[in-house]
């Protein structure tokens, strides 16, 4: 199965199982270039949050004009925190940022139960390296890559790159088919293996 990306300076196309790496400053705009992603030729997406609740994540796919009937919010934060939660089809919790099990697990039992065209974000493995390690989270990328090869699905993740050191940057960049990588002045240049 082919996706469109609709990303500047990205391949015009996908094959189902693409893993892309979102690299780009602390500061920078990235709420456009996930949204777009997500909108793009898709039937059912899901959003894994680790930096953002629920309610905002809401908040930026309506901003945005992102069709949310078709889209699963992941909250990694409400429980830890303490906010009322209420799980329902389209918003599932894990009890921390940390829960990288339970992360997997709601990837797989998404990617499970939809048929069609299936996209994940992941914003962003930097937080999920704050809560959790380095090494946990790039177990917990593998097997979610892994699922996303399983179903035919597409995937970007998040890494705020000035904020890694080169080797754990270059850690995570080896695990993708692709790097977009977005620069201070909104700039985005891609890498994608042939």
């Amino acid at each position: 199965m082919e996706y469109t990306l609709a990303i500047d300076n990205a391949p015009e196309t996908v094959p189902g199982g693409t893993g892309i790496l979102l690299l780009h400053p602390s500061t920078g705009e990235t709420d456009r270039l996930d949204t777009d992603f997500l909108a793009t030729d898709t039937d059912s997406m899901l959003v894994i949050s680790t930096r953002t609740t629920a309610r905002e994540v809401k908040q930026k796919l309506e901003y945005y004009e992102v069709d949310e009937s078709k889209a699963t919010i992941l909250d990694t934060l409400s429980v830890e925190r303490g906010y009322t939660r209420r799980q329902s089809e389209s918003v599932r919790y894990v009890s921390a940022p940390d829960d990288l099990s339970g992360i997997v697990s709601e990837a797989e039992t998404f990617l499970q139960e939809r048929d069609g065209k299936l996209r994940v974000t992941f914003d962003s493995l930097t937080e999920l390296i704050y809560y959790a390690d380095e090494d946990g989270a790039l177990s917990a990328v593998e097997d979610i890559l892994d699922l996303l090869d399983e179903y035919d699905a597409v995937g970007m993740f998040h890494l705020a790159d000035e904020v890694h050191d080169e080797e754990t940057v270059a850690a995570f960049r080896e695990l993708f088919d692709g790097v977009i990588e977005l620069s201070e002045d909104g700039t985005i240049t891609s890498t994608f293996e042939a």
